[in-house]
């Protein structure tokens, strides 16, 4: 065997081991008792700044620290204040949750993008795509070894679970108005698939809220800027997952 040989052999099996140690984001939901999934997210597009100084070498290892089930990172520069490298700086100080890569996803070379970066699963919002292109998508990110939360946000786009994605994202949070109102998650919940994992996104900030959300079928629940406004992000959810 020559040099380029054994180097081709040797990037098989660390792109294998890459896929192999994902961990899946949809069995933490099912097996955790809150199914927080915490987000670090330093700014929207709406509200502006929430915490521009927050560090993503040390806020999402203290989400993981204080219980959280999960983490999404938002990576979108422009309207989020995010970035890859936030995926990678957590991962380098430890976090080994379940991480979402939160994007505005419409391309097969975003998930590599994700895929290299450290995330275990992709968010693919319905109103962005195609059902074809989602289709295409939610494929190419199962061969990438990344699981798939699709993010809907009315009833025309409850087709879109056809498409069996791992996980399935209410999102309390009109896209085009930003008018939040979390009756959308109870209103919808009962029309997804009856084995879908259900997560529930934007506007939670009451621990009643998040009981009421599981005894009506939720798994998952999204929260970033209740804990994001509070000078430690951790201890936040630590407390909130108190009250739960």
């Amino acid at each position: 065997m020559d040099i380029l040989e054994e180097i081709i052999i040797t990037k098989q099996q660390e792109l294998e081991r890459m896929r192999q140690k994902k961990v899946s984001m949809r069995e933490a939901l099912l097996a955790s008792p809150t199914g927080i999934i915490a987000e670090f997210k330093r700014r929207s597009p709406s509200k502006g700044w929430i915490k521009e100084e927050g560090k993503a070498c040390e806020i999402p290892l203290s989400y993981q620290q204080n219980g959280a089930a999960a983490l999404s990172i938002l990576t979108d520069k422009q309207y989020f204040g995010g970035h890859d490298r936030f995926i990678m700086e957590a991962r380098q100080t430890g976090v080994t949750i379940p991480v979402l890569y939160k994007n505005f996803v419409i391309d097969e070379m975003q998930l590599y993008e994700a895929l290299l970066c450290g995330a275990s699963a992709v968010l693919l919002i319905a109103a962005c795509l195609t059902k074809e292109k989602l289709r295409t998508l939610l494929t190419k990110a199962h061969e990438l070894g990344l699981e798939v939360l699709l993010e809907m946000h009315d009833e025309r786009e409850l087709e879109y679970a056809e498409l069996n994605p791992d996980l399935c994202g209410i999102n309390n949070r009109h896209l085009g108005s930003f008018i939040t109102n979390v009756e959308t998650s109870y209103r919808l919940a009962e029309k997804l698939p009856r084995e879908a994992v259900k997560v529930s996104e934007s506007g939670i900030s009451n621990p009643q809220t998040v009981r009421e959300l599981r005894e009506a079928g939720f798994r998952g629940f999204l929260i970033g800027e209740t804990f994001m406004r509070e000078p430690q992000p951790g201890l936040a959810l630590k407390e909130f997952i108190a009250k739960i």
